[in-house]
């Protein structure tokens, strides 16, 4: 029989072949690193049967879904050497992650250093056992009798929402509840890491009880683990946490958990994104609004956060009214679009703000600046006529990847999400809306990948997830068309015609959080941020106070033309402080003495390149104007 590859190529395989036959039948390399299938567009175990026609992809470890079912598997190898080394521990889930994967376990005492490396340990005896992974579709009566007889509560539990027959995967004598797809041999599992151990709760939720959350990486190839660690490192010295206290940037407190408090140095790398965001905002024609933080109950229930966004929400009293703290700021902008009659002329209509936000986030989720309760986005909503959708939704995407380049990140990947199982508006417009974004990207010649049903309530959208210099992925900008809210909202416009029409709406940011988005700054530059945005882009360090008089002066030179300066005024030896500004990252020093007095000069050293040498004072300045205005990174 004949089955089809994803470019419509045909493959001859026997009539009783799997998944697995096909890869053979495509090349030996491709079998050998074969994980797992997607035929007709569900994934599936390379053992499931073909048949005439099916549409089949082969997934490997090269892929984000290959590297999913690679880890949800490992999991499954770490549940299994917990069983074998603590036979009383009751197991919860175990799902992979955006880097590696994790098992929630129930256990009397907390895992200790010892008990983690005798699992990891385990691991790597159960994955040289080379056990075959296979699944069985069974009854929900006969697995609830298997777990009950184990007294694995969890998957009972588990078990009551799963709708229809359950399966399970059994490797060797260990067997878990699971729909997969997984690896058909414990032995493609090469190198195995536990990372570490914290608690989690059941389902996240507070109130239900406490479980020991073992972090674990696995990989095809122990070359691979050795790199991943290598980069996890690197990574380490790299935390915004970590720089954010050394550059004295930002803190977090008991008082306010997940909301930053920003320091002067904080708020001048805050405010040089933000003030560049709001130049080129201008540049592009958008006008800026602000809208209010607490908005009436009745405002939410129109847009349908209430019904479908609640749960992230803070609430709040006045005049015996319940009002909301806004955790997106579109119900805002649609209420100032509806204050004033529109023509077909005005439009596009562009306006921007610089929204703060909150959301409630769980405690054990916040994360730095990363995950925060707090924060502000670059938002924009545009109001269009429905002819005018594609041209916007191709300019905004030209707006988002210039705006990328600047700040140094020329690598980016571009996601399609479509909608969602719970969602407002007609499939009809959905259909519109998810072709126009499309048609877009089509034209666009960017490469894209679909993401089914993960698209806002309200709208599909395209995200932007830009790679920093550990090639780490950022989900950061966002565009999104959204049929449904000028409909609940009453947007009208009058046409060419007389008639009145409803415009389309396109939600937009760029950056995405302003918070998140500086937190991903100072990791991908380690804290040595550009000139145009280092928090400090010079500092005056004096050999000694006799020369204190002239450092003042060559400062106040510095700061009347707009750079961010400081004098270093301690009575420490000039090498002393010279290290100092190594370790706070300040991209230029200026040292000054006897001899650049006298020519009125300065001594010049670049972060992590040196001396540099003598230059006029009027040179220097001009020197870091330029490199500023130019941005460089």
């Amino acid at each position: 029989m004949n089955v089809r590859l994803p470019d419509g190529k045909q493959v001859a395989v026997a009539e009783n072949a799997c998944a697995a036959d096909v890869a053979s039948a495509i090349g030996p390399g491709l079998a050998r690193a074969a994980l797992a299938a997607r035929v007709n567009g569900t994934p599936v175990d390379l053992s499931a049967p073909m048949h005439e026609n099916d549409t089949v992809e082969i997934v490997t470890f090269d892929s984000a879904e290959g590297r999913s079912v690679f880890w949800h598997s490992s999991s499954h190898i770490l549940a299994q050497a917990v069983q074998e080394l603590f036979p009383n521990a009751k197991f919860a889930i175990g799902p992979a992650i955006e880097s590696g994967f994790y098992y929630d376990f129930d256990v009397p005492e907390p895992f200790t250093p010892d008990d983690l490396a005798a699992i990891e340990k385990r691991c790597r005896e159960i994955a040289g056992r080379k056990l075959a992974v296979e699944r069985r579709v069974t009854s929900k009566s006969e697995a609830r009798t298997y777990f009950q007889a184990k007294n694995e509560v969890y998957k009972l539990e588990l078990l009551d929402d799963i709708q229809g027959d359950p399966s399970l995967y059994r490797q060797g004598e260990w067997q878990d509840l699971c729909r997969g797809p997984h690896i058909p041999n414990t032995g493609l599992v090469k190198a195995f890491k536990v990372l570490s151990c914290a608690g989690a709760y059941w389902r996240g939720n507070e109130k239900n009880k406490m479980l020991q959350r073992i972090y674990a990486i696995s990989f095809p190839k122990q070359s691979m683990l050795d790199e991943h660690l290598r980069m996890l490192e690197e990574a380490q010295k790299r935390d915004h946490r970590k720089l954010g206290k050394e550059l004295d940037l930002f803190s977090f407190h008991a008082e306010g958990a997940g909301f930053p408090f920003w320091h002067p140095k904080g708020m001048a790398l805050y405010n040089a994104v933000s003030d560049f965001c709001r130049n080129e905002h201008v540049r592009a024609e958008y006008q800026e609004i602000k809208t209010p933080v607490i908005l009436n109950e009745s405002l939410w229930r129109r847009s349908g956060h209430w019904d479908k966004y609640r749960e992230n929400m803070y609430f709040t009293e006045i005049d015996e009214v319940s009002h909301a703290v806004k955790p997106m700021n579109c119900p805002g902008g649609l209420l100032i679009f509806a204050d004033s009659p529109h023509s077909y002329r005005d439009f596009p209509v562009k306006n921007f703000e610089f929204g703060l936000v909150h959301r409630h986030e769980k405690a054990g989720v916040l994360h730095g600046l990363f995950r925060v309760r707090q924060f502000t986005q670059d938002d924009a909503h545009i109001f269009c006529l429905p002819h005018q959708l594609e041209d916007q939704i191709a300019e905004v995407i030209d707006f988002v990847l210039r705006m990328y380049r600047v700040f140094g990140f020329d690598d980016f990947a571009v996601e399609l999400s479509t909608r969602p199982e719970k969602f407002i508006g007609t499939t009809e417009v959905w259909d519109r809306a998810e072709q126009a974004l499309q048609n877009v990207l089509d034209k666009s010649g960017l490469a894209y990948r679909l993401n089914p049903g993960d698209g806002a309530f309200y709208g599909p959208k395209i995200d932007f997830h830009i790679k920093d210099c550990l090639k780490r992925s950022w989900q950061c900008g966002t565009i999104q068309v959204d049929f449904s809210m000028p409909e609940r909202f009453g947007l009208e416009y009058t046409d060419a015609d007389g008639a009145k029409k409803r415009p389309v709406m396109i939600h937009r940011a760029l950056l995405g959080s302003m918070e998140r988005f500086i937190g991903i700054l100072i990791e991908h530059y380690a804290g040595a941020l550009p000139l145009w945005l280092a928090p400090v882009q010079a500092k005056i360090l004096p050999v000694s106070d006799k020369y204190m008089e002239y450092a003042a002066a060559v400062l106040h030179e510095l700061k009347k033309a707009g750079i961010r300066a400081e004098l270093d005024a301690r009575s420490e030896k000039v090498g002393y402080k010279i290290r100092d500004a190594e370790m706070k990252k300040v991209p230029y020093m200026a040292v000054v003495g006897g001899k650049e007095q006298d020519a009125r000069s300065v001594s010049v050293r670049k972060h992590t390149a040196g001396d540099t040498g003598a230059m006029p004072l009027d040179e220097f300045i001009a020197t870091l104007k330029r490199e500023i205005e130019v941005r460089s990174t």
